[in-house]
């Protein structure tokens, strides 16, 4: 079964599932608007093969930026701009804030040649907030870890 929904108009359309075990599609206009799917919990569920529905947890925002040389923001989304602070000291800045400083962060970094690895992690002395977060970048080459300008930095914020 496939639904079609075209509204010209403001207000909401609500959908029931169908009362045979079959595939639901809804599309949605191509015009500029928003499309909500939630329950009345307000949370977006999702059941990819697990077999119940579970609360699915979205990538607020993301970037992939030249930390080396001149700071270069390649593609973002919820991302106003990133700062360079310094040598590996970069500040993410979200378009639209967190709800809260509770997020959870997974970045990566390169190396642009040799053996070493590069960590990207929380700047220990500024704590996350909800419009921004603060990043170092590290290289461990046998040694002890030391501040460096990443070859290209890839940040996903989970909230």
């Amino acid at each position: 079964m496939s639904l079609k929904l075209n509204s010209s108009g403001g207000g909401s359309v609500t959908l029931q599932e169908p009362s045979t075990a079959s595939a639901l599609t809804l599309t949605l206009p191509t015009t500029t608007g928003t499309a909500v799917i939630q329950n009345a919990s307000n949370n977006l569920l999702m059941n990819s093969g697990y077999g119940s529905d579970a609360v699915a947890y979205g990538c607020r925002a993301w970037v992939n930026f030249t930390g080396a040389g001149t700071l270069t923001v390649r593609a973002s989304g919820n991302v106003t701009s990133v700062t360079d602070n310094g040598v590996g000291d970069y500040t993410v800045n979200f378009t639209t804030a967190m709800p809260d400083a509770n997020y959870a962060m997974g970045a990566a970094g390169e190396v642009a040649s040799g053996t070493n690895y590069n960590v990207i992690q929380f700047n220990q002395n500024t704590s996350p907030t909800t419009s921004a977060v603060r990043l170092t970048s590290l290289n461990q080459s046998g040694g002890v870890p030391a501040v460096f300008d990443s070859a290209r930095v890839t940040v996903a914020i989970f909230r």
